[in-house]
């Protein structure tokens, strides 16, 4: 299949990448504002990469069987600084349908667990959406223009909803990398995760090996459909130092500090029951296995 991956170099796109390049010919457009043509090194000779943005998609004269659109600003810090980012997820989110309806071709784009914020777990996907930050409109306004773009020009897209995503090829991110990944690379340099409030936040950490299965079995979709990519279980960010402690053989206490952010997500968890459903997708890496995965992967880089 001929395939285009937004956001291709960054971490979740560098893992679906490495899982299609095999068998497919993918074209990668990437700003690498979060990420990095290094993620990529393995596969460079089969992937054709497009410094850019979505929205200069319906540029490409590629004809395409499938698009995945992880090409987005992907951290609410970012549009809390820059609330312009918004019209450009929006303008984005257009380019790559345009692109879609002009080639007939399916799209399957990254939305965000953070549309829940403030409504009460476990999470399900027809839960109405409270105001809580740029970030979450920004989303919410991508899923409903591709909704429309099903219903004007009957295009199949699939908004996938990412809980908390952490895995191999985070390091380009930085500060903006997941925290289970953040307070792993803390805690093997002998630092102190630092934590917002009493720690007591819980998160659903999936692996990203399996967001990226989710994605794939997302292709299939027909219409405008929305799913959860979790792993149905939560933890606390103590609980997640703790079982890190365990792994790396430390006794490193968080470092607490007040919490300054407005409208902070205090919780995630999904309800993974239309996707194991409807696209048969269950993530199978538990937290413990996946800081194992990642502890030995950042051990090497």
């Amino acid at each position: 299949m001929n395939i285009l991956v937004t956001g291709g170099a960054g971490f979740i796109g560098t893992n679906l990448v490495l899982s299609l390049a095999g068998e497919n010919r993918v074209t990668v457009i990437d700003n690498l504002h979060t990420g990095s043509e290094e993620n990529l090194k393995e596969v460079r000779d089969r992937v054709e990469f497009i410094r850019g943005d979505a929205k200069d998609a319906p540029g490409l004269k590629h004809g395409f069987d499938l698009i995945f659109h992880l090409g987005f600003y992907s951290a609410s810090p970012m549009y809390r600084n820059n609330p312009m980012l918004v019209g450009e997820v929006v303008n984005g989110m257009i380019g790559i349908l345009e692109l879609a309806r002009r080639v007939q071709c399916p799209v399957v784009f990254s939305s965000t667990s953070s549309i829940y914020n403030g409504i009460k777990p476990p999470h399900r996907e027809d839960a109405q959406p409270l105001v809580t930050d740029f970030y979450t409109e920004a989303r919410i306004a991508a899923e409903r223009i591709s909704q429309l773009y099903n219903q004007l020009y009957d295009l199949n897209v699939a908004a996938m909803r990412f809980f908390s995503v952490y895995g191999k090829y985070e390091r380009a991110k930085n500060g903006y990398a997941n925290l289970a990944t953040q307070f792993l690379w803390d805690m093997k340099a002998g630092r102190q995760p630092v934590i917002y409030g009493n720690g007591k936040q819980r998160r659903d950490f999936v692996y990203a090996g399996d967001v990226v299965e989710a994605l794939v079995r997302a292709t299939k979709v027909k219409g405008f459909r929305v799913y959860n990519v979790g792993y149905g279980k939560n933890y606390s960010l103590n609980e997640l130092v703790a079982k890190l402690n365990s792994l790396l053989g430390t006794e490193i206490e968080p470092k607490y500090v007040p919490m300054p952010i407005k409208n902070y997500v205090m919780e995630t968890l999904a309800d993974t029951s239309r996707a194991e459903s409807e696209i048969g997708f269950r993530a199978r890496v538990g937290l413990d296995e996946g800081l194992r995965i990642i502890n030995d992967f950042y051990g090497r880089v």
